[in-house]
């Protein structure tokens, strides 16, 4: 009976997000691809760096989720369309901040843009709960990405317009085509919930609901996917049960690909911690709705750092009284304009990280 129920779950998920595309690899129920997503069916020459066997056709096909290539925005301050509680995902490049939200992402997934001149693609895969942003570049030229219709370890793989080369969202760089082994150039993100965001940045500019698509926004399209942590669509691998599946964590990913997870449930009432990483110092700083983390240089060995946000721009303080914001950036004291080093890190369900980096870390205070 369970699995009956899961089957008729997943034909009605399917049934929502878009019917097969004639374009796709053909797929019996989440099978493996034998070829690429070539527009004639046939196998494509091009190899792929990730196992091609494990590569999944997700039903929508090519564009059949639409990526949004034109989109508007609204004012945070005149927002009424979000909760506090919704989550969104935000970008600061300059003086330009804009917030994406998940209701939204949901249903398109990619977003290009253009923040203060810089062009971005801003992807969200809704089936392992990460955002990430880069340069909309490929073949050195701009170019849009969009969805390929392809899924590994249910985590999106986008292409590129330009040379329709296989991108990998979380392994950040193309696993298939003309382009193949290349990285983009990164841009951070933060995921946090409507609530904080709108206290941080009243002023910064969030996607509105006028995508040019007439699709249920505020309605989740996986139905229970995000809470039943034994219910997958596409089963990842391998599985960890160190955590519960779908818990929403925060996880720091080092340049050989070794990755360590905080969880949420410690920071809650907020929290500022040094760890120590392959070799790498870290500042982690949180709540129980939003995790950033920064490397650490010896120009900062010198600071102690304390969470201090009060429904402002300030996230966190030092002992030097230097006031900085959640994107690392000294807005108050005598650091003023100082800029702390990203991390390579990103919000994810704790499934997704467990199986792209296997046997991660976990933090215990």
């Amino acid at each position: 009976m369970k699995n009956l129920q899961t089957l008729l779950i997943t034909l009605f998920v399917l049934m929502l997000v878009g019917c097969s595309s004639t374009d796709s690899p053909n797929n019996d129920s989440g099978g493996g691809i034998t070829g690429g997503n070539d527009d004639d069916g046939s196998a494509p020459s091009d190899p792929w760096s990730i196992p091609v066997g494990e590569v999944r056709d997700g039903g929508p096909g090519k564009d059949g989720i639409p990526s949004i290539d034109n989109p508007m925005f609204d004012i945070a301050s005149s927002v009424n369309y979000l909760s506090d509680d919704e989550l969104v995902v935000g970008i600061k490049i300059g003086d330009m901040v804009k917030a994406y939200p998940h209701f939204i992402l949901d249903w398109h997934e990619i977003v290009n843009d253009d923040l203060d001149g810089t062009k971005t693609t801003l992807s969200y895969c809704p089936l392992t709960g990460t955002a990430f942003a880069w340069r909309s570049r490929a073949n050195n030229t701009f170019s849009t990405f969009g969805v390929s219709g392809l899924l590994y370890n249910a985590n999106l793989i986008l292409y590129d317009r330009e040379t329709d080369s296989n991108w990998s969202q979380i392994l950040q760089e193309c696993v298939n085509g003309e382009l193949l082994g290349e990285t983009p150039t990164k841009i951070s993100v933060i995921e946090t919930n409507w609530g904080t965001w709108k206290n941080s940045f009243p002023n910064s500019l969030v996607l509105n609901l006028e995508t040019g698509f007439d699709k249920p926004y505020g309605s989740y399209p996986y139905g229970p996917y995000k809470t039943d942590h034994n219910f997958f669509i596409f089963v990842p691998s391998p599985i960890n049960t160190a955590l519960p599946n779908k818990e929403r964590i925060f996880a720091i990913i080092t340049e050989n690909n070794r990755s360590k997870v905080y969880r949420f449930s410690n920071f809650i009432g907020g929290n500022a911690i040094r760890d120590s990483f392959f070799n790498t110092d870290y500042l982690i700083v949180g709540n129980e709705n939003i995790i950033v983390a920064f490397k650490m240089s010896a120009a900062f060995d010198n600071l102690t750092f304390t969470y201090d946000f009060q429904d402002s721009e300030i996230f966190f303080a030092d002992n030097e009284g230097n006031k900085w914001n959640m994107f690392g950036e000294a807005i108050e004291g005598p650091r003023l304009g100082q800029k702390l080093a990203p991390s390579k890190s990103v919000t994810s369900m704790w499934f997704a990280i467990a199986a792209f980096f296997p046997n991660p870390s976990i933090y215990i205070p």
